[in-house]
């Protein structure tokens, strides 16, 4: 049996597979889930796409907002997983509402993986934390983008400001515990069983016909399995300790999302919209539908990013975006 690794959030969409592809590469794993109740969601979701682990999956209760836990929970690790994090599905009014969890749980984790010796810890950015603000320029792992930009949604605000408390906290915790931050754009695929659909409710949404008018916005699509491969890679890759890597796919427009579920799920797809809502529409629109607010200054723009480094380093290998989504929407 290889090392132990722990995976934060194990009840999540990235999580659930990061841990079938830890499982099927040999390694034990230990994950974190917040009540005891939830361990049966966790093997209910790896053993749809594996056989049982036994043993070689336990879980242990940790919550990101609580101290408690986490020392015994990276007992024995050699490696981490940092995929936990609030989900930003609506718009909260308090820019910073979802800062404390994300930043602070982040910082748990950190203490108690350096404090144990871990001896990596690869963490779950975004690739909105590498844009620069008000650029359309092709984002790299060089970019930082600023928290204090007004026209971030309080999502991508708490991303920015936990990677960056990690890498501040990481550069005076010695050299013991190296850290790894991945960078993922919109995150689709096969969704596995007891994972909350929240964590692709965009498809869901489109198959059920809404919105009824369809948003201009561009995704760089990536596919779950393919992200947990990479975080996987980053415990073993060389090169990976103290980089950042972007791991973003094929860029499509929200129009064109809906154009491949529409032509893919024959009768299953016949309720996803095929029509725009106009651009300056958004934003009037936004003060009366809360979601809209976390994507009404990402109408029209296009916005990728550079995943060569992932690519190179990692292994990374992104597979078709419509593989993805259909994946995606035939798993609800």
């Amino acid at each position: 049996m290889r090392d132990t690794v722990l995976v934060t959030g194990g009840t999540g969409f990235i999580a659930s597979w990061a841990i079938v592809s830890l499982l099927r590469q040999g390694y034990a794993v230990r994950t974190t889930i917040r009540e005891p109740g939830r361990e049966a969601a966790v093997r209910q979701a790896t053993g749809a796409a594996m056989a049982e682990p036994g043993d070689r999956l336990t879980c242990v209760v940790a919550d990101l907002t609580r101290d408690d836990g986490w020392d015994s929970a990276m007992a024995g690790c050699r490696h981490v997983l940092h995929i936990a994090s609030p989900l930003g599905r609506e718009a909260p009014s308090d820019r910073d509402a979802l800062v404390g969890p994300a930043r602070d749980g982040t910082l748990r984790v950190l203490r108690a993986a350096v404090a144990a010796g871990v001896e990596r810890v690869v963490m779950t950015s975004a690739a909105a934390t590498a844009r620069e603000r008000g650029s359309s320029a092709v984002s790299t792992e060089a970019i930082w983008a600023d928290p204090e930009d007004p026209l971030l949604d309080p999502y991508r605000r708490s991303k920015i400001l936990a990677e960056r408390a990690a890498w501040d906290f990481m550069a005076g915790a010695g050299n013991r515990t190296s850290l790894t931050t991945i960078l993922p754009g919109a995150v689709f695929g096969p969704l596995l069983p007891g994972v909350p659909v929240g964590s692709v409710w965009m498809v869901k949404s489109l198959l059920e016909g809404k919105p009824p008018r369809l948003l201009n916005l561009g995704l760089s699509v990536v596919d779950v399995r393919d992200l947990a491969e990479a975080h996987v890679a980053a415990l073993t890759a060389p090169a990976a300790p103290g980089e950042r890597f972007l791991c973003t796919g094929h860029f499509l427009w929200m129009p064109e999302v809906a154009a491949v579920l529409r032509q893919g799920l024959g009768a299953r797809g016949a309720r996803v919209p095929d029509k725009v809502l106009p651009d300056w529409l958004v934003g009037p629109l936004s003060w009366v539908v809360p979601r809209l607010r976390m994507f009404r200054h990402d109408i029209g723009q296009r916005r990728e990013a550079d995943n060569g480094k992932a690519r190179a380093v990692l292994g990374f290998d992104p597979r078709p975006a419509a593989e993805t989504l259909l994946d995606c929407a035939r798993s609800l």
